[in-house]
Formats: structure tokens, sequence, C-alpha cells
């Protein structure tokens, strides 16, 4: 069975991000060991200077590196990844799940994204749209596509 970890920094506060996270969550337990393990976003004044920023995104990839399990292979979710397909995400999975790495680890970051040095650690970088996105929508829109991926690779009607 698949061991997938999500990694995001940020908590959850909307209640209808956290039923629909948690309807995926539910799914998803036919088809792997999901865990989902949220991280504190680092606390930022009204109007961050870059470098407070860029001090924030560091302290918050070091929370990131901890959680990351051993022999794991990374995907950071990031604008400049690689756009997929539904059905190249469930071929990605498939390829993952041939190697001898033990979990697959998705990467979500907060509000201000990722510092480059853990995107650039990543097995590979993943963009959902050139779109920018709320932080706890990706998460939602992540877990769905896994559940697709995991539908497409057995074949069923959920994906048209």
């Amino acid at each position: 069975m698949l061991s997938i970890t999500l990694i995001c920094v940020g908590k959850m506060k909307e209640k209808f991000y956290m039923e629909a996270a948690a309807e995926y969550v539910k799914r998803l337990g036919a088809y792997c060991k999901l865990n989902v393990v949220e991280l504190p976003e680092q606390k930022l004044p009204q109007d961050p200077s870059r470098g407070e920023i860029d001090a924030a995104l560091a302290k918050e990839a070091e929370a990131i590196r901890g959680k990351i399990p051993a022999n794991a292979s990374v995907v950071a979710l990031c604008i400049e990844g690689k756009l997929h397909s539904s059905e190249e995400l469930a071929e990605v999975m498939a390829r993952w799940e041939q190697s001898s790495a033990k979990h697959l680890v998705f990467l979500i970051g907060g509000s201000y994204g990722m510092h480059p040095s853990i995107k650039n650690e990543a097995w590979v970088k993943l963009s959902m749209s050139p779109m920018t996105f709320p932080h706890h929508l990706a998460r939602v829109m992540l877990l769905e596509q896994i559940y697709r991926a995991c539908k497409i690779r057995e074949g069923s009607g959920y994906h048209k």
C-alpha cells in the first residue's frame, strides 16, 4: 500500500476547507497510508520586508525537513514547478511506487510559499496552475488529485 505524507505549512481554520480535506482523507484510506502534517506558519509583521520573509521561510524549511521521513521522495508544490495532467500524476505515483523509496511526501508552503532550499531538495517540483490559490485550497485540490490518481491507476470511472 502506498505511504503518502502531506506536509503543510499553516493550520486550516475554515470549516469548509476542513470538511473537504477530511472527505478526501477518508476516501484515500482505501488506497494509501496517508499522514497529514500541519506546521505552524511563522508570524510576520503586517508589511514584512523581503529579509523578514526569507528568514521566516528558512525557519519553515527547517521545520519541514524535520518532518520528512527517511528514504522519502519529496514533491514540492510551487508555481515554478512542472504542470502535470491527472494522468501524468498517476504515472509519477506509479514510478515512485516501483522505486526504493518508502514514502512519497508532498510539500505545501504557507502564504509566502517555500524557501528555495527546500524546493531544490525535492525529487519533483509540481505546479497545480500558473494561477495563485490559497494554500488551504491547494491542500484540498492536492488531496483530490491524489485520490484521482489512485482511481486512474485502478481503472475506475471516477476520472472522465
